[in-house]
């Protein structure tokens, strides 16, 4: 009954394409990070450096919607717990760090993640004006990478200061005589991502015929930014998008959800490559893409936990804290120079969090095995396989897609089983919110 009614409410409010306060900030974050570069340039231009912290302080409106939300009604035991142990992360991370302006660095680096928290209930397609906006981005910054192949864009190597930090929007990287193209955004990382990510949510109700066109377009798109990792994940999104839409009405849900239980696998392939190939020269010229696995493999994934080993030997089970061996360490803390780029979104965040980490990945695959929503499916499955060379805490929007994706673990349906409750026949494989899989209806 009760998830009649919420079947009900999500199919209300997308008939009138309604906003939701978490549906406003996560577009305020994607306008902002996709369009990073032209942010930063022309706020500092004007002296309106504070409108960048404008999704920043929305997002906190977030973090008390969550509590409502899902600790609240919900009553969800999970969702108190991971708060819980936020809060006791935030504070081992200001004792390992010993910084204050680090803390509230690590602090504001965890809003994102409440606000994909707040979708807990909620269908991503019913939220129409927001994809409209995910829409636009896509298009916008296609043409950002295009037009940025032809012309100089006034925030190239443009320095700002953040916390006391001095960065660089749009630095122009050259990468083994391939110059990385970064439309709008503020690097060449940003702009392959929010291609990708963006072509992912506006896919799902678009045809066949403008997903191989638009898909090829953005293939090339990332090329030009030399993100290959990032074409390579687009690639096989199209690859399943394909197999999913070939297979008959009453399959495609299922099978969805079968690939996306099989991309968390995509968590063991940095073990599985360290006890092969650790110590092992796969790239005797010292460039490209065997270099990259090589230094991931040797250094990246492994160097955290050797110093951690020195620096805080139980931090290997209680993690070290949000905010290690993530920016904040690199910035703002003594302890910066044992900062190495994690470069894996499990490794990194297990590092922070311990093994409290592990428990709620495994209630996550559980929730994930009676999901419904195709938008939350798809964007576990691209992101399961993009953050094995990437640690995804920026920008911003990276970590909250990952929320929106592991909200479910928090939904009504999944704190009942959770907690007790008998699974509704909704949770084995019907459609709960009307989303078609695989559907070609545009967004109206």
């Amino acid at each position: 009954m009760a998830d009649d009614k919420l079947a009900t409410s999500l199919q209300s409010e997308s008939e009138s394409g309604g906003f939701s306060l978490e549906a406003i900030v996560f577009s305020l974050y994607l306008i902002r990070d996709a369009f990073g570069g032209v942010m930063r340039y022309y706020s500092a231009k004007l002296h309106m450096d504070v409108l960048w912290f404008t999704p920043d302080l929305a997002a906190i409106l977030c973090i008390a919607l969550f509590l409502k939300r899902c600790i609240v009604d919900n009553r969800s035991v999970m969702a108190l717990l991971v708060f819980i142990q936020i809060c006791i992360s935030l504070g081992i991370g200001f004792f390992f760090l010993g910084s204050t302006t680090a803390l509230f660095s690590s602090i504001k680096m965890m809003f994102p993640l409440f606000v994909g928290f707040c979708f807990c209930d909620a269908s991503i397609g019913s939220y129409r004006r927001m994809l409209q906006i995910v829409t636009v981005t896509f298009y916008i910054t296609l043409g950002g990478v295009f037009l940025s192949k032809y012309w100089s864009m006034p925030w190239v190597g443009f320095k700002y200061e953040s916390f006391g930090a001095v960065r660089e929007a749009g630095r122009l990287w050259w990468s083994f005589a391939e110059q990385r193209l970064t439309g709008f955004a503020a690097d060449s990382t940003m702009a392959a991502y929010f291609i990708l990510i963006a072509f992912v949510l506006t896919s799902i109700r678009r045809s066949i015929l403008w997903c191989l066109v638009l898909g090829g377009i953005s293939a090339y798109a990332i090329r030009l930014t030399t993100n290959k990792t990032t074409m390579g994940v687009l690639i096989i999104y199209v690859i399943c998008l394909l197999v999913v839409r070939s297979l008959p009405e009453e399959k495609k849900l299922l099978t969805l959800r079968r690939l996306t239980l099989s991309s968390f696998a995509a968590m063991l392939i940095p073990a599985v490559l360290i006890l092969l190939l650790s110590g092992v020269d796969l790239s005797p010229g010292h460039k490209g893409f065997f270099f990259s696995i090589q230094d991931r493999i040797n250094n990246s994934w492994q160097l955290p936990f050797v110093y951690l080993s020195q620096l805080m030997p139980i931090g290997i089970i209680t993690g070290c804290g949000v905010g290690c061996f993530n920016y904040p360490q690199q910035l703002f803390s003594n302890l910066h120079g044992y900062w190495v780029p994690v470069d894996n979104f499990y490794i990194g965040t297990y590092v922070m969090f311990g093994l409290p980490f592990v428990v709620y990945m495994w209630m996550v695959f559980r929730a994930t095995s009676g999901m419904t929503d195709v938008y939350k499916l798809s964007v576990i499955f691209v992101m399961n396989i993009f953050t094995i060379t990437v640690l995804s805490y920026g920008p911003a929007t990276g970590l909250l897609v990952i929320a929106l994706g592991f909200s479910e673990v928090f939904s009504r349906r999944m704190t009942g089983v959770l907690q007790g409750a008998p699974r509704t026949p909704n949770s084995d494989g019907v459609p709960l919110h009307g989303v078609a899989v695989g559907g070609a209806r545009p967004i109206s």
